[in-house]
């Protein structure tokens, strides 16, 4: 059969090469079109456009960058209307891949939704809007079942697909040399996938490098930069950025500074003590803060339901609070244990691997219906 994804950030780029890895094992004549990385594009088939050309984070940045947001929109209905494919596959990207599904679902097209839009967070109402242009839901996070069964509409709980990446992950041997490191301990930095959170954050994770010498600290870059965008950061200091490497990184780790997101439940996941951080615009943060209606920004702590990783936004995300909580998953034996008994729980309320490999097959099942 012929799918069409289409994926929007980095994670969501993770997340669709698991998920077509998954379908060319059930169906070995899969043909793939997709918007996506450097990961689906490994996977075979052909990239329209890399999400490095389309992740706008914030309400600001997207008003700020609307020219080039809207000719995304208008070429990936093109392309998807000219190619005709089998079944739609949206991956997260709410933002833009609404829109989307409501196009396709105007022209007859099947619509799959992976990675269900947080709309439990804000604007509930939008779940209307869902259950009339998504056919298939597919949901990995526990609590978003019965949210969504309060409004009246069935989704698919398939598990989250962090698990089939972890579970696939093998460490790296020699993983210092390989990446020309000394054999000195590891604070890692994740700034993030996207320009904007990376020159937010990345100047106030260097701030705090000079306060633990005992430590050598290392960036997990984005594999849509290359090594010369990360100096402008760093200045006189020599830090190094390694690539396609973040849960070797994180394997090695003491401690880890990471931007809200994804990866804050990957590195949890890997059982590595973190500090949240996020910096956006001013006018985004406060838009955020007006409609957004949860206690946390972060995964861990929206699962748990409780403080488990420290979260710094806006005026809170300074290299002295940064370290203060670094110091405090490293010198304080108490404070990181419990962090750490913290992810045990979590490792249990998330279930086993198997997300890919479910999804895949129920949209085999539901196209084959079509």
């Amino acid at each position: 059969m012929k799918y069409y994804l289409v994926a929007g950030e980095a994670s969501g780029d993770l997340h669709g090469a698991n998920l077509m890895k998954a379908l060319k094992e059930k169906d070995s004549q899969a043909d793939f079109r997709f918007f996506g990385g450097d990961l689906m594009k490994a996977e075979g088939g052909t990239l329209v456009k890399h999400f490095a050309d389309m992740a706008f984070m914030g309400f600001f940045e997207v008003v700020a960058n609307l020219n080039t947001v809207l000719k995304n929109l208008k070429f990936c209905k093109e392309d998807i209307a000219a190619w005709q494919p089998d079944v739609l596959v949206l991956i997260d990207f709410p933002g833009f891949n609404l829109k989307i599904a409501e196009f396709a679902k105007a022209n007859g097209l099947l619509v799959c939704y992976y990675i269900s839009p947080k709309v439990w967070a804000w604007n509930q109402k939008r779940v209307l809007k869902i259950k009339r242009i998504v056919d298939h839901l597919f949901c990995i996070l526990p609590f978003e079942v019965d949210f969504y069964k309060k409004w009246g509409m069935d989704v698919d709980y398939v598990g989250n697909p962090l698990l089939d990446a972890i579970a696939s992950f093998k460490p790296a041997e020699n993983f210092f040399k390989a990446h020309q490191l000394p054999a000195e301990k590891i604070i890692a930095l994740l700034p993030g996938s996207r320009r904007q959170e990376i020159s937010r954050l990345l100047p106030e994770m260097i701030g705090v490098t000079e306060r633990f010498p005992d430590h050598q600290f290392v960036v997990a870059g984005a594999p849509s930069f290359d090594p010369d965008y990360y100096q402008q950061f760093f200045s006189e200091k020599s830090i190094p950025v390694i690539f396609n490497a973040t849960y070797d990184l994180l394997s090695n780790a003491d401690a880890a500074v990471v931007a809200s997101g994804t990866a804050t439940l990957e590195t949890a996941l890997l059982n590595v003590p973190q500090v949240l951080v996020y910096k956006g615009h001013p006018i985004s943060i406060g838009i955020a803060r007006a409609v957004i209606k949860i206690k946390f920004i972060g995964l861990v702590n929206l699962i748990m339901d409780r403080t488990v990783v420290k979260e710094l936004i806006q005026g809170d995300c300074s290299a002295e609070n940064i370290a203060a909580e670094l110091d405090q998953l490293l010198n304080n034996k108490t404070y990181r244990n419990k962090m750490l008994a913290n992810y045990d729980e979590l490792d249990k309320r998330m279930g086993k691997p198997g997300a890919s490999a479910k999804t895949a097959e129920l949209i085999i099942k539901y196209t084959s219906k079509k």
